[in-house]
């Protein structure tokens, strides 16, 4: 494991655990890497909840309650997906934050609009409004999948007093 994953699950499992919350995760383009990194903090299951791993379109819709119609008006990454993924994190799990990730991790699948590399994240607290951005990450799949894993937990960690 990175040295640099390792201390960020570390400090959100410190933040967590000093503020009483529980995380959950909604990965699309990262399989569960996210999820893979909290659990590698020994006694991660004091602050971790659950991770939902929704790859496909109709897993968002059915595991997350993303609505076809965001999904059919501005695809799968978008920050309206991630948004919806995050919310529907928290309405299926008992966690008081979700952080949620969607992209384009590549080798394929690009577009002029929507190069690869291009990552959608939304980080939420249950009764809060999400927030949301777009990075766009350089380098292979494993690249641009490990990138997406850093800035979604920094960006947690980074908005645990904000959301």
């Amino acid at each position: 494991m990175a040295p640099e994953l390792v201390a960020l699950s570390r400090a959100i499992g410190t933040a967590c655990r000093q503020r009483r919350l529980f995380l959950a995760s909604a990965e699309s383009c990262t399989g569960g890497w996210a999820a893979q990194v909290i659990t590698h903090t020994a006694g991660s299951s004091n602050w971790f909840e659950r991770g939902f791993i929704t790859y496909s379109a109709a897993a968002k819709i059915e595991l997350l309650d993303v609505r076809a119609e965001t999904l059919d008006r501005f695809g799968a990454v978008s920050e309206a997906t991630a948004r919806e993924m995050a919310q529907g994190a928290l309405r299926h799990s008992r966690a008081d934050l979700a952080l949620a990730i969607t992209g384009i991790a590549g080798p394929g699948g690009g577009s002029p609009d929507k190069p690869v590399g291009a990552v959608c994240f939304a980080w939420c607290r249950r009764e809060g409004a999400a927030q949301s951005e777009t990075r766009q990450f350089e380098g292979d799949r494993e690249a641009v999948r490990r990138q997406a894993v850093s800035h979604a937990l920094d960006g947690l960690l980074a908005r645990l007093d904000t959301l």
